[in-house]
Parts: structure tokens; sequence; C-alpha cells
């Protein structure tokens, strides 16, 4: 069978593919606790995890067949995985704009970092934080500047109402409240 027709199993350019929600400007905001943490992780797949994979990989070679050794098997595709983490968290700290969001504490207009309550056409009331692509978790009340209620929220101000497009017509979301963190600095 030509080569033409085959599927090609664990591309190494599986980690090119571009990030869900990644913005058209191709910037990638993130704040400074964010950064951190994928500095973190960065740093601890290097420093720890990849090494003791490698360990555990030279003493299943080290054993004789490869074919039938599950530990050089998995050994391997842990380490084809953490590598590709390794590429990812790279890639994005490089292009990382670390946007710190206190610098608009006691502001009343939603930019980056805000935690902004605000009012749909039902009544409900919801809490969302706009933070960073890599950095958003959807289940604790974050989302990315990129998504559609994000876009719809960044500059209005407390009272404004915006228009947020849906699958099912447009909806008005009043914004309520808009909070941001304060700085170490003010903590204190």
């Amino acid at each position: 069978m030509n080569k033409a027709f085959t599927k090609e199993i664990d591309s190494e350019d599986d980690d090119d593919v571009p990030v869900s929600g990644q913005s058209v400007s191709g910037k990638n905001y993130i704040t400074p606790q964010g950064y951190n943490r994928l500095r973190l992780e960065l740093l601890d797949l290097i420093d720890s995890e990849r090494p003791k994979v490698v360990d555990i990989v030279h003493w299943a070679a080290s054993n004789g067949d490869r074919s039938e050794n599950g530990d050089y098997l998995y050994g391997k595709k842990r380490l084809r995985e953490i590598d590709r983490r390794i590429r990812f968290l790279t890639r994005r700290l490089k292009i990382a704009e670390i946007s710190d969001p206190c610098v608009h504490h006691g502001n009343d207009q939603v930019f980056f970092g805000a935690t902004v309550t605000y009012c749909d056409d039902e009544g409900r009331e919801r809490t969302v934080t706009i933070l960073g692509v890599d950095e958003a978790i959807s289940s604790i009340g974050q989302i990315s500047w990129v998504s559609p209620v994000a876009s719809a929220l960044l500059k209005a101000r407390v009272g404004d109402e915006v228009s947020l497009l849906t699958p099912q017509g447009a909806q008005l979301l009043e914004v309520l409240k808009v909070d941001y963190p304060r700085s170490d600095a003010a903590k204190d």
C-alpha cells in the first residue's frame, strides 16, 4: 500500500495544534499567578518527573526483551507525553504577556483579571473571573478572556447592558459589580 494512504500514529507535531480559544491576535495574556503556575509545572516536569521516568525506562531496557516489557513500553509513552507537555508549556510561556489585574483595583470598568457579577435576561446572577486561556477553569467560575461572555463584558462598566450573541439569539447582560484583586503591597 502506498505510504500516502497510511495514518501516522503518535506524530511529533501533535503539540503544534493551536490552543482552542486562542485569540486571533496571537496574544497570550496571563496573570502573574497563572504564569507562575505554568512555570512551576514546567520546572517540575524538567527537574523531577522526566528524570524519574528516564530512570524507569533505562532500568526496564536493561531487563532484555523490550517488546513485551510493560515498564519499558509505558515509560516510553509517558516520556513522549512529558516531552510534548514541556514543548507546549515552553511555547506558551515564551509568548505570554503578563497582565496584573491589581492595577485596576477600585475601577468599575471590566478589564482582564476582573471578577464580574452580571445578570442575564431571565434574572439569573452569575459571577465570573476573566483570566488567560491557559489558566481559566470554568468549573470554578473562571472564563477565558477570548470567550463570548468575556468578549461581551470587556470594557463595560457597572450598570451597562451588553449584548451576548447565543445560539438562541441575542441576550442582554447587565453588569452589576466589578472587582479586582488588591496588590500585595496594598494588603499590608
